[in-house]
């Protein structure tokens, strides 16, 4: 399942749409994780592209008059702008036609596994979708704090890495790097109570998170227009 710098890394190579008129959308499955809503998709048709956007593991396509897309990519999906001529592949569920300064860009929603979704909203803020809505902090951004993680954990008995991994808690952190962070803090993943040294722990997690960030992703890129990261020729094993 591609992690939090994956998904940034796909948002960050789909910067080319940014501005770009969506023309026509094919849905060739719509049974994903959720069923896609194919009505609500074709609405958004004529619509202009905006800066994109992720919250934890979404990516946010929203619109400039409002509304837009919010995918996540489940285990197995990828999100990927199209050569021109390229075969479709019997996983490439859902494809949308771009137009940007009269170049057609088509975009394309793999996912052999269909564990991946794609939500439609018509209107709003897509950050105010309840799928986000009771999402904690990012972790490499101002609310993510030693006071925000100790208040949050001060009543709390379960493990620390547990509280990691909640989306509530923070956002993005799976096993990989909820691993390595403790280990690197020298704390005891099976650790209960408060996190009482809160700062120990967050800054592995925005070392870790930087490195990726800056494109030394662990996994292979998720677009055509990213190059793959110095963690690819990495190997880890996890015990």
């Amino acid at each position: 399942m591609p992690e939090l710098p994956e998904v940034e890394t796909v948002r960050r190579g789909l910067r080319p749409l940014e501005g770009a008129t969506l023309e026509r959308i094919i849905v060739r499955k719509c049974q994903l994780r959720r069923r896609v809503s194919v009505a609500a998709l074709h609405n958004l048709a004529g619509g202009v592209v905006a800066p994109l956007g992720r919250r934890a593991k979404y990516l946010l396509i929203p619109m400039v008059n409002g509304g837009g897309m919010i995918i996540h990519l489940g285990m197995s999906g990828r999100l990927f702008m199209a050569n021109p001529g390229d075969a479709l592949d019997p996983h490439d569920h859902l494809s949308w036609w771009l137009k940007q300064r009269g170049a057609t860009i088509e975009l394309r929603f793999r996912d052999p596994r269909r564990f991946g979704s794609v939500t439609v909203l018509q209107q709003g803020d897509l950050r105010k979708h309840p799928l986000l809505a009771n999402l904690g902090p990012e972790p490499l951004g101002n609310e993510f704090t030693a006071d925000y993680a100790f208040a949050r954990s001060k009543r709390s008995r379960r493990p620390i890495k547990n509280a990691l991994m909640d989306a509530r808690f923070v956002v993005g952190i799976g096993n990989i790097y909820a691993s390595e962070a403790l280990w690197r803090a020298q704390i005891n993943p099976k650790t209960g109570g408060p996190v009482t040294a809160p700062g120990r722990v967050s800054a592995p997690i925005t070392s870790r998170d930087r490195r990726s960030f800056s494109g030394r992703s662990m996994y292979p890129p998720r677009s055509r227009t990213v190059r793959p990261g110095r963690f690819t020729s990495t190997r880890i094993l996890w015990y």
